[in-house]
């Protein structure tokens, strides 16, 4: 069992920066595909980033060069820096964990912090 608290949300003016925290319980943090996800009023859940085992990552197309996903297995903790923000990114942002077959093969995860709320002001 997993257990994940997001933390770092907040109100930002357009064109500023935050840095979200999701905190694992848990031995086998560094054994899991760590994903950020972001969901807006009246919009499906999306995937922002996602990041490997071994470091690899992956980001959506509109958070590319904005949004930055790290891991630091020792503090068992993944980062999300997002810079440049934009009113759109406004929404609930959530960490989710997931063993790495199921991931890659289903794009499903197994567990799920319980969101930190990114407003983005104009």
């Amino acid at each position: 069992q997993v257990q994940l608290v997001e933390s770092g949300g907040g109100l930002v003016q357009a064109g500023g920066s935050l840095r979200l925290s999701c905190a694992a319980s848990g031995r086998t943090f560094s054994s899991y595909v760590m994903g950020w996800f972001r969901q807006a009023p009246g919009k499906e859940r999306e995937l922002v980033a996602r990041i490997s085992p071994s470091g690899g990552t992956y980001y959506a197309d509109s958070m590319k060069g904005r949004f930055t996903i790290s891991r630091d297995n020792a503090k068992n903790t993944v980062y999300l820096q997002m810079n440049s923000l934009k009113p759109e990114d406004t929404a609930v942002y959530y960490c989710a964990a997931g063993a790495p077959a199921k991931v890659f093969t289903t794009l499903r995860y197994d567990y799920w912090g319980q969101g930190t709320q990114v407003t983005v002001s104009s």
